[in-house]
C-alpha cells in the first residue's frame, strides 16, 4: 500500500515525545520502587513539597491531570498514610490536601532523585534547558 509521507511513524512528532516520555518515566520507576511511591505520586509529592494545604482543583492543574485521574492516586497515598483529605471549612465542595508527618519525611529520601534520574539522561545542560523551554512552549505555558 502506498501511503502519505505525512502518515509514516517518523513523520509524527507524537510519538518521539511518546517514546521519550515513556523513556523517562522507566528511568524514574527503579529509583521510586524503594519509596513505595508511582511516577504519578512522585510529581504530585513534588508540587505538595513546594506548597501543602492545595485543592484538588490546584493540584490537577499544576499536574495538567483531571480530577478522574487524580482521585483514584490521591486515595492510595492517603491510605499510605503520605496525605490526608479533608473538606474545605470555608466550601464543603472543595477538597484540601496536606502532607502528613510521613509525606513530608519521604522529602528527605527523595531528594536524591533528579541527580539520580538526571545522570541517566545523556543531554548536555544546554539542551536540556532548550528541551524544556521547547516542551513548554507545546503545552502552552
Amino acid at each position: 500500500m502506498k501511503i502519505d509521507e505525512s502518515m509514516k511513524l517518523d513523520s509524527q512528532l507524537c510519538f518521539p515525545l511518546y517514546a521519550a516520555s515513556r523513556k523517562i518515566v522507566s528511568l524514574y520507576t527503579p529509583v521510586l520502587k524503594p519509596l513505595g511511591i508511582t511516577y504519578t505520586q512522585y510529581i504530585m509529592f513534588l508540587v505538595l513539597w513546594e506548597k501543602d494545604g492545595i485543592t484538588v482543583g490546584e493540584l490537577c492543574r499544576r499536574l495538567m491531570l483531571d480530577t478522574g485521574t487524580v482521585t483514584p492516586m490521591l486515595k492510595n497515598t492517603e491510605k499510605q498514610g503520605f496525605i490526608k483529605r479533608e473538606r474545605s471549612k470555608e466550601d464543603e465542595r472543595v477538597v484540601v490536601i496536606s502532607l502528613t508527618d510521613e509525606g513530608r519525611a519521604l522529602y528527605k529520601k527523595a531528594k536524591t532523585i533528579p541527580s539520580k534520574v538526571g545522570s541517566c539522561i545523556r543531554l548536555e545542560k544546554d539542551e536540556a534547558i532548550e528541551l524544556y523551554r521547547i516542551l513548554y512552549k507545546l503545552l502552552g505555558e
